[in-house]
């Protein structure tokens, strides 16, 4: 018989080491890379669409919105199905749906093709960055976190500086509007491609290391949605200010440059994509920054600060545009930075993947709205090379966000000065290590 009172030995597996989980980041983020290629390359090509497929600024702006309208819904349940199947198997679904999306955009000149091969992208995108959200945050969480997010978020944003100036190195491609979009497509394939090696890397390093994760996940009620307190929801509300100030901004940003301030196309992708520069530069820096000094909340109310006046210097003053692009570009830098990484402090592993699939959820219903709203104050103003004040409008919304940006960070921080503080104020990486 055996002796069943002896209990088997069961080896202790090490942590991955370091090099192992900044390979799995940089795999990961090349999915992100082509998620982001994707969706700015939109932008690059108002014009074109307007002239050649007679698009106004209301399709060109529904382009994107319809990008957000399923996340409004989708990407709370993209939330919850990472949390059950598990960041890997989610992060390749969710690639694929960028890729079909990507390939039903460039089939037709037809608004509701296009809008359709948008909106099934939106389906995959937007969830695709929560899971890959969800799953660095397994992978750095009381490590270097925010550093890690920084890190990813700059190579993300290189397939959007890619996108924004590809009226430079891919000039002769946009004497078709089809042709732009068919690298969009290339970048699909990369996507996909980024989502296969992670889980490879993934598979591999659950049979060798321990990846100190929370356990098995806890069944998500809608019920709970709601209850992950204050300091979430002064994020969430951060969010969707911050996001709506930026990104709608930069659907109509080239067509904005080259009608109302005469730059040439090129030279517009260019100015639109120093927002994406800065960022690819300054965002691991700044949250390495945060991971050592804590100060989470009042770093987020300096970015919307800054946020205020950049819209109405392009408005209203002759100033060189180098100067508002480089103090936006400053704030995409820093408010995800921190922001992103500050949720992982307040929610439990267990509804990680839920908490950023609701906040990029209400994102998302901002990001609709915004982009909508946009278009159509730019086409009932009459916006346009021979009117270029009738942008002015959409200058002075941008704005309004940025101040309500401003209140958002500031009630966050006072609630993490008070008694029920979750430490983003405080928790640094050498305070976790002690």
């Amino acid at each position: 018989m055996n002796d069943t009172s002896v209990p088997s030995t069961v080896p202790v597996r090490p942590d991955a080491p370091r090099w192992y989980r900044w390979l799995v980041l940089i795999l990961i983020s090349l999915a992100m890379f082509g998620n982001y290629y994707i969706y700015d390359s939109v932008s690059p090509l108002a014009d074109v669409l307007k002239t050649q497929l007679g698009f106004s600024d209301t399709n060109i702006g529904l382009l994107n919105a319809i990008y957000s309208f399923p996340n409004i819904l989708m990407v709370l349940v993209g939330g919850i199905i990472i949390d059950r199947i598990g960041t890997r198997k989610a992060t390749f679904l969710f690639a694929v749906l960028c890729l079909l999306g990507s390939a039903i955009t460039v089939s037709s000149g037809r608004l509701e093709f296009m809008a359709s091969g948008r909106l099934i992208f939106g389906l995959g995108a937007e969830s695709l960055i929560v899971s890959v959200t969800t799953a660095i945050a397994k992978w750095f969480r009381g490590r270097e976190l925010s550093f890690a997010f920084g890190i990813n978020l700059t190579i993300a944003r290189l397939g959007s500086f890619a996108a924004l100036n590809s009226p430079s190195w891919a000039g002769s491609l946009f004497g078709d509007w089809r042709l732009p979009l068919l690298v969009s497509v290339a970048a699909g394939v990369i996507c996909v491609a980024g989502a296969v090696l992670y889980w490879i890397l993934e598979i591999d390093a659950e049979r060798r290391y321990s990846l100190g994760t929370a356990g098995e996940t806890e069944k998500v009620r809608f019920a709970d949605l709601f209850k992950f307190g204050t300091s979430y929801w002064y994020i969430v509300a951060l969010c969707i200010t911050f996001y709506s100030a930026v990104f709608p901004f930069q659907t109509f940003a080239v067509k904005f440059f080259m009608e109302s301030h005469g730059t040439t196309r090129e030279l517009g992708g260019f100015l639109s994509s120093i927002i994406t520069l800065f960022a690819m530069i300054a965002t691991p820096l700044f949250g390495l920054m945060v991971d050592r000094v804590g100060k989470r909340s009042l770093f987020m109310m300096f970015g919307s600060f800054l946020l205020i006046p950049v819209y109405l210097m392009m408005a209203y003053t002759s100033i060189t545009l180098y100067v508002p692009m480089a103090m936006l570009g400053v704030a995409f830098s820093l408010i995800p930075a921190v922001m992103w990484p500050s949720v992982a402090y307040l929610v439990g592993q267990e509804r990680l993947g839920t908490a950023y699939g609701l906040m990029t959820m209400i994102q998302n219903i901002g990001l609709f709205a915004f982009n909508l709203l946009i278009g159509w104050s730019n086409d009932v103003a009459g916006a346009s090379a021979e009117n270029p004040g009738g942008y002015a409008a959409g200058m002075w919304i941008f704005s309004i966000l940025g101040f309500l940006g401003l209140l958002f960070a500031y009630l966050l921080r006072k609630n993490e000065r008070g008694p029920n503080a979750h430490g983003l104020e405080t928790i640094t990486v050498s305070s976790r290590s002690r």
